[in-house]
């Protein structure tokens, strides 16, 4: 019975960790794209060169609490496995294309970096809505875990 309760003990310490890197990660999944919003309407040099140190310091961060949510997610599915549930599977399809949307904002790091932006404030605006709807859909699948 110590056994299960360390077990049980252990998942929810993963678990902890794992929810405490997705609210890092998203934390700049959110802003880096308003950064991009304010970076696509500027048009001074001074305020050009302070984006570019506010991206590349976010993006480095929020890769950071990607890796690692990623990491004790995948750690966490031990106890889901195999991965038979729906909801699950439809969750692990969004974390992917929320990593696609995270090197997505790493290309439009480097293009601003570059000087060969070709996206407008309202794209951006946007661009910046992509997380929000999959983190509502992510944590509706994980609490109320749809067909089974």
């Amino acid at each position: 019975m110590a056994g299960a309760h360390q077990s049980e003990l252990s998942m929810l310490w993963i678990k902890a960790l794992h929810i405490i890197f997705m609210v890092t990660w998203f934390a700049g999944l959110f802003y880096l794209p308003r950064l991009f919003v304010y970076h696509a309407d500027c048009h001074d040099e001074p305020g050009h060169r302070r984006f570019l140190i506010m991206e590349r310091k976010l993006y480095a961060i929020m890769t950071l609490g990607g890796a690692l949510a990623v990491f004790f997610g995948l750690w966490l599915l031990r106890w889901h496995w195999p991965l038979t549930e729906t909801w699950l599977q439809i969750k692990l399809l969004l974390v992917v294309a929320l990593i696609g949307y995270h090197f997505w904002c790493r290309r439009l790091v480097r293009q601003f970096a570059r000087g060969k932006n070709r996206h407008s404030g309202i794209f951006y605006r946007w661009f910046n809505e992509f997380p929000a709807l999959v983190l509502v859909a992510v944590v509706l699948l994980a609490v109320l875990r749809p067909g089974g």
